[in-house]
C-alpha cells in the first residue's frame, strides 16, 4: 500500500519512527510533515489537509496522522469526500476501525501514547482489513449517502 504519513510538531519523532515501521511492513511511506530540525510549531489543518486529500482522491491508499491528541487531525481529514478518519487508542479500536468502519485515515495522540503502544496500533490497524460484512457495507453506503446528499445540499445553496 502507498501510504502518507504526516505530523505536527509534537509528533515528529513518532512519525519517522513509524515510517521505519510501516516501510519495514512492506509498504511504500511518503512523508509529509515538518523535518527533524525545525521544531517550530506547525499548524495541523494544512499537514491533515495534505494527507486527507490524497487518499480522498486516490493517490494514497491510507493515512496516518500524528498531533498532540490525534483529535484535530481527525477533525479536518473527515472534512474531504470518502475520508474515514478518528483517533485510535488501543489495538481493539485499531482493529475495528478497520472491521467494521474501513478507517483509512489512523489518528494518533503523540502526547498521550507511548511509542511502543503506537507502534502496536499501527502495526494492527495495517494488517486488518475491512470485514465486508453486510450490515457493514449497508452503514458505510449510508455514510457516503450522507456525504453526497451533504454535497449536493451546499451546491444548491
Amino acid at each position: 500500500m502507498r501510504i502518507l504519513i504526516g505530523s505536527d510538531h509534537h509528533g515528529i519523532e513518532t512519525r519517522l519512527n513509524l515510517g521505519r515501521i510501516i516501510v519495514s511492513l512492506g509498504h511504500e511511506v511518503v512523508d509529509v510533515g515538518p523535518t527533524p530540525d525545525n521544531a517550530a510549531p506547525v499548524d495541523y489543518p494544512e499537514i491533515a489537509a495534505t494527507v486527507a486529500r490524497a487518499v480522498s482522491e486516490g493517490d494514497a491508499d491510507r493515512g496516518v496522522l500524528i498531533c498532540g491528541t490525534g483529535i484535530g487531525m481527525s477533525i479536518v481529514a473527515n472534512k474531504f469526500v470518502g475520508v474515514r478518519a478518528a483517533p485510535v487508542t488501543d489495538v481493539s479500536s485499531a482493529e475495528l476501525s478497520r472491521k467494521h468502519n474501513d478507517l483509512n485515515v489512523l489518528c494518533l495522540s503523540a502526547e498521550m501514547l507511548t511509542e511502543r503502544m503506537i507502534s502496536e496500533v499501527v502495526q494492527t490497524w495495517l494488517k486488518s482489513d475491512f470485514s465486508g460484512i453486510s450490515r457493514h457495507v449497508r452503514r458505510l453506503e449510508r455514510v457516503a449517502q450522507i456525504e453526497r446528499d451533504q454535497i449536493e445540499k451546499n451546491r444548491a445553496s
